[in-house]
């Protein structure tokens, strides 16, 4: 079954169950009956629902159904579990963001750079400083650096709108894995400056390394985040050991 199809049923099930159709602990109706309601094969049912359950919105139990335990929250909820851009994730959430670019230069990476980022001593880096906003509200600042070779052509004007959408769509860039390390650190200038701080004298920092499916690191970005408005959410599953 293609891709195209499978992912129609994800996308299908996953707006039926955020418009409380299939209400929060409920079971989602039978293999059955969604086979017969999409017209698909078993298999491509399955990896929708198996899609599903990785983003934590319904739980598989052997012989029994399928469960809905996604409950819907009021602030965003960006993901960890995941790769994905700022972008994407206010478009999943439906909320409004505007980016604006603070700053946009060039520079080879010298001694201290190589060292924040992990970027080779006198590779051409791509700084951008740009400046979140989520629902009117000035929620975080991105520091990106990106590798030059990778990100060619690159522009503010992209800058302001996804960069990670230009290269997979542009350059067709294949974006694999991301390390995070998240810290708390003293506020600075610019992050009072720029952010709704509402008193807080730290950010929650998260930092992040992303490689594409060669293995290269393209990517460091240190993302500030006023600490009141910090939220992500994870999925995890336990895998219990033998014995």
């Amino acid at each position: 079954m293609p891709k195209s199809k499978y992912n129609e049923i994800y996308l299908a099930l996953k707006s039926r169950i955020e418009a409380g159709d299939y209400p929060f602990q409920q079971l989602i109706p039978s293999e059955n009956v969604l086979i017969q309601d999409f017209a698909c094969s078993r298999n491509t049912l399955r990896r929708a629902v198996q899609a599903l359950s990785a983003e934590g919105y319904v739980q598989s139990m052997q012989g029994r159904g399928v469960r809905v335990i996604w409950q819907p929250r009021p602030s965003s909820q960006f993901m960890f579990g995941g790769v994905e851009s700022f972008t994407e994730a206010c478009r999943r959430n439906a909320i409004r963001q505007r980016t604006e670019v603070l700053r946009f230069a060039e520079r080879a990476a010298d001694a201290a750079l190589s060292g924040l980022t992990g970027m080779p001593e006198g590779a051409e880096v791509i700084y951008i400083e740009r400046h979140r906003w989520v629902n009117g509200v000035p929620l975080f600042l991105d520091h990106n650096y990106f590798l030059k070779e990778t990100a060619a052509g690159l522009t503010p004007e992209i800058a302001a709108q996804s960069i990670y959408a230009y290269l997979e769509n542009r350059l067709g860039l294949q974006i694999k894995t991301t390390r995070r390390v998240i810290t708390v650190e003293p506020v600075t200038e610019d992050d009072t400056a720029h952010l709704q701080m509402d008193g807080c004298n730290c950010v929650a920092v998260v930092s992040s390394s992303t490689y594409d499916s060669s293995g290269v690191m393209f990517e460091y970005t240190q993302s500030r985040h006023s600490p009141k408005h910090f939220e992500f959410h994870d999925v995890a599953q336990r895998s219990r050991l033998p014995g």
